[in-house]
């Protein structure tokens, strides 16, 4: 529904920053929740919205539209959230989009309600609708890229691939539990509408367990004062005058909090054309056009096929189904392939347009429940390697510092792959088929050509830096 400088200094320089010591597994958990609840909330609404489409009597693709001031918004706002990350800290980023989060899901659970009851015109409650899912894109999306910076400003480069995934299959998770939980929400006072304001519900919980269990990161606190002197470091300054004067420092008590690396004032500005980033933002950009296309469709497409059209609460189920199934191949990819067969960026990134290819064709001759859920399975596979692969590329191509704005970028890029490919994926379906699984195989394609040609080798890109 998304960047170039010095190199850091010499590992000899600061001897005991070496190997940069790895998130707790509590604070990751945590992590791993905020963006699962938000992967859950946005699946759920995508396994009923086909639905609540045709309960109003909405055309298919003004429904995918619906969601397009957000996307733009999003490629917007998550690059300053990123940056303004740099200065007030991850955590304050991410309560800001969990903030948005809830309150867009609450507000569209609302608008909708009204809508099916029959209280304001369908036109009216598609804008409505547009508005309250504006707040997701305005604020929803400070969170992600604070998530992504935090976790890869503390992760060592070899092992970083695997922990962005980690954090990726979180969204991966999120799209098993939402359509899985979607039916279940379906209230008999809230119809359609209950998995919008349960899920509001739910952000609003995990908003106060961030609160109250992740530590305040704010770089301007006095404490962090001397935190930023080296690229790699973890720890201030105060840890190795300790250590100078031959006073014991217990690690169990140092705040694994410290910033990135740097003052905000010495963070460097990365440019779009940074020829570091650029080709896995093409990569991530178009790869991202085939994956929003193949989800704005593939509900429509359910509904089509399995001749669903003339019941939309009977029609939500078999959505969630292949929804889940696709979810659940996501989670084999970030889960089982990457970290078993130890793929790095740009083979993460390629064998996954590859998968994405064959799983896309399966999904367009499909014509019952099982082959649909095949087809997309197969697809979701190969994305689920390659938006990894992409973000985790991004990420390594650029020095420690520099992973607030990396992290807003790639953001910005995921955003733009939804601000009209959804919809022009629905409207090309609605034309012909065919024309609509041809344009998303060529954007797989290019991707895949483009990235053969320019992305940088996995071995360069995991090596640590000296």
């Amino acid at each position: 529904m998304a960047d170039a400088d010095p190199p850091p200094p010499p590992i000899a320089q600061a001897p005991t920053l070496a190997r940069p010591r790895t998130i707790s597994r509590g604070r990751l958990m945590l992590l791993f929740t905020v963006m699962l609840v938000t992967a859950a909330g946005n699946t759920a609404m995508q396994s009923v919205m086909p639905s609540i489409g045709t309960a109003l009597g909405v055309s298919d693709v003004w429904i995918s539209l619906a969601y397009s001031w957000s996307a733009i918004l999003w490629v917007t706002c998550a690059p300053i959230w990123a940056k303004r990350s740099d200065k007030r800290g991850r955590k304050a980023m991410m309560a800001v989009g969990l903030w948005g989060f809830a309150l867009s899901m609450g507000l569209c659970g609302l608008v909708l309600w009204a809508g099916l009851a029959g209280l304001i015109p369908a036109v009216w409650t598609l804008i409505l609708f547009a508005l309250a899912r504006s707040f997701y894109g305005l604020l929803g999306s400070a969170a992600p890229p604070a998530v992504q910076a935090y976790v890869a400003s503390r992760t060592p480069r070899a092992e970083r691939t695997q922990a962005l995934s980690l954090i990726s299959s979180s969204f991966g998770l999120g799209t098993v539990v939402g359509p899985a939980l979607a039916p279940l929400l379906i209230f008999p006072l809230l119809g359609l509408t209950g998995p919008f304001i349960a899920f509001a519900a739910v952000g609003l919980v995990t908003l106060v367990a961030l609160r109250l269990r992740l530590p305040n990161d704010e770089p301007q606190f006095a404490a962090r004062g001397s935190a930023f002197d080296a690229p790699y470091g973890n720890s201030g300054s105060s840890r190795r005058d300790h250590a100078r004067k031959g006073e014991n420092v217990d690690s169990s008590d140092e705040d694994d909090d410290a910033d990135d690396g740097a003052l905000p004032a010495d963070i460097p500005d990365l440019a779009w054309r940074d020829p570091r980033t650029t080709p896995w933002y093409i990569a991530g950009l178009l790869g991202g056009h085939a994956q929003a296309m193949i989800l704005g469709i593939s509900g429509f497409l359910v509904l089509d096929r399995l001749g669903l059209r003339g019941d939309p609460l009977l029609g939500a189920g078999p959505v969630g189904i292949v929804l889940m199934v696709g979810a659940v191949a996501t989670l084999l990819a970030q889960w089982g392939l990457i970290p078993t067969l130890h793929l790095g960026p740009r083979a993460a990134t390629l064998w996954g347009m590859v998968l994405a290819i064959i799983g896309v064709a399966l999904f367009a001759v499909a014509d019952d429940l099982h082959a649909i859920s095949l087809g997309f399975g197969i697809a979701s596979l190969g994305f689920g390697l390659f938006r990894p692969g992409f973000t985790a590329g991004a990420s390594l191509a650029v020095t420690r510092p520099e992973q607030g704005q990396v992290s807003g970028k790639v953001a910005s890029i995921n955003g733009a792959s939804f601000v009209y490919a959804p919809a022009l994926g629905v409207w090309l379906y609605g034309h012909s088929d065919w024309l609509a699984f041809i344009t998303v195989v060529l954007f797989c394609l290019v991707t895949l050509l483009l990235g053969w040609r320019g992305l940088q080798a996995d071995e360069d890109l995991t090596r640590e830096r000296t």
